[in-house]
């Protein structure tokens, strides 16, 4: 059979034949190419009229644990040193170590470290953004360890207010905003619990240094003391700044300082009433109980030991809230336990006349009383969006400079012209439910929100994302539902 013609072979091949004529004139030498051409063309189709891929999802652990770590060590050595102010505070006001100086200016010392912090936050934002997060980390470093070392040598009331008032808020400040959202960047199931973990380092740095710090003063000085605290502030964040990393390019992060359109949400007010009134309690709690515990009788190794168990009470309490926050919701932890705060400030502390019962106190009072620290990365994101969440903690920083200002100094006059610390509980208590019944008109937006997004999308509300709903509602119809219904949902039980 080799020695067929050429036309005999075109004529025993009725595929080549078929081929050319499918494609008119043009002549195929092989019919596979033409397949292969027209599968060529499928894929390029279908891949034009694929969606976009977002950014991969978080890891939900991995080098995140780290990270978490990093972030309770962070916070053991910012917002626990600045916990210990309450033992500096009554000893400050047992020895009148500045001549001169009155208990209102104490109290804006301790006031100013954490209104500054706040005030600091957009310069940490764009610090952030053009530089990256361990440059900002090393900012606060630097900033802290000098307002440390700077009291050390402090002997009149205004080099106080500049050392271990301003200069460690800004500190403060830089290290805060450069690791706060972090934590939920790298978890998505088990972020409320994360953050937990991360957010009682808080409670545990106040409650080893308070500890530390009436003892330090006692033996070796108060000049000593600031010191060896400024040396373990600078070695220890220092390896926490190089161990950790963000994710804020893989989610696209926005890092603008000031998004002031976030304000025109009634939702995003309500989130910032929660901030506002809950500072305003928080802040006198925590100073105010070692000088309490002074004025009831109780000694200064006494006073130092309520302080520090308030802060054990926050590292106890600050986890199990993170982890029960993903099984019940956290817009619903926040307010709950919001409320508790307010309710163990007016039916315990105000009968707390014993050393027995303020322990007491400072115990179940310290696991509740920090709620906000806790909860306020992930409620964020439930408001604004996980893009947003840089954004809406930056402002909410700066709302919540005047409270962290004022609430103490306003504490102190309470009690200076009452002459008694009764008017002050109560303060702090309605506050405390104040901020509750933000958080459960927030939990009615929230609600109706869900349920408009579910009407929309035609499934059931406990199939929604809750933190995805602010990417998907681009019209934001579900958030103006939302709003229209708030009042009549936010007694609805939900997980939210």
């Amino acid at each position: 059979m080799t020695g067929l013609t050429p036309g005999l072979e075109d004529k025993e091949n009725p595929a080549r034949d078929a081929a050319v004529t499918a494609l008119g004139e043009t002549p195929v030498e092989d019919p596979n190419d033409l397949l292969r051409d027209e599968a060529a063309g499928d894929q390029e189709k279908q891949s034009a009229q694929r969606p976009p891929t977002g950014p991969p999802p978080p890891p939900n652990g991995g080098y995140g644990w780290v990270c978490t770590a990093c972030c309770l060590l962070i916070n053991a050595h910012t917002w626990g040193l600045n916990s210990s102010y309450g033992v500096f505070l009554a000893h400050y006001l047992a020895t009148n170590t500045f001549p001169g100086a009155t208990s209102l200016e104490y109290a804006f010392v301790g006031s100013l470290s954490i209104s500054c912090a706040m005030l600091v936050s957009p310069f940490a934002t764009y610090t952030t953004r053009v530089f990256g997060t361990k440059t900002t980390l090393f900012i606060g470093i630097g900033l802290e360890t000098a307002s440390l070392i700077g009291a050390s040598f402090a002997y009149e009331i205004w080099q106080l207010f500049l050392s271990q008032g301003i200069c460690f808020g800004f500190g403060m400040g830089f290290l805060f905003v450069g690791s706060v959202g972090i934590v939920p960047q790298w978890f998505t199931t088990r972020r409320s619990l994360a953050n937990g973990i991360a957010t009682c380092g808080s409670g545990l740095g106040g409650l080893v240094y308070s500890l530390a710090t009436g003892a330090m003063i006692q033996s070796i000085g108060l000049p000593w003391a600031f010191r060896i605290l400024g040396i373990l502030a600078f070695a220890v964040n220092s390896i926490c700044a190089i161990l950790i990393k963000d994710r804020n390019k893989i989610i696209g992060a926005s890092q603008l300082a000031f998004e002031t359109s976030l304000f025109k949400r009634p939702e995003y007010l309500l989130f910032n009433g929660y901030g506002w009134f809950s500072l305003l309690a928080y802040v006198v709690l925590i100073f105010s109980l070692a000088n309490y515990a002074n004025a009831i009788g109780l000694n200064a190794s006494q006073a130092s030991i309520i302080s520090a168990l308030l802060n054990l009470g926050q590292a106890l309490g600050r986890p199990p809230m993170g982890y029960f926050s993903d099984s019940i919701g956290r817009i619903n932890m926040a307010g709950l336990m919001t409320m508790l705060s307010g309710v163990f400030a007016l039916v315990i502390w105000i009968f707390a006349k014993s050393y027995g019962v303020l322990i007491f106190y400072a115990l179940i009072g310290g696991t509740v009383a920090g709620t906000f620290w806790a909860t306020v990365a992930p409620v964020s994101a439930e408001v604004v969006g996980l893009r947003n969440v840089p954004s809406a903690l930056n402002l909410q920083w700066l709302v919540i400079v005047l409270p962290c200002t004022f609430s103490e100094p306003i504490a102190l006059e309470i009690v200076d012209r009452t002459g008694s610390y009764l008017g002050t509980q109560l303060f702090a208590g309605f506050m405390y439910i104040a901020a509750a019944a933000c958080m459960l008109l927030l939990r009615g937006w929230k609600i109706g929100e869900i349920d408009e997004m579910a009407r929309i999308k035609g499934e059931a509300a406990s199939e929604i994302d809750v933190i995805g709903v602010e990417e998907e509602d681009r019209d934001g119809l579900a958030k103006a539902a939302g709003r229209k219904n708030m009042m009549a949902n936010c007694l609805k039980w939900r997980k939210v």
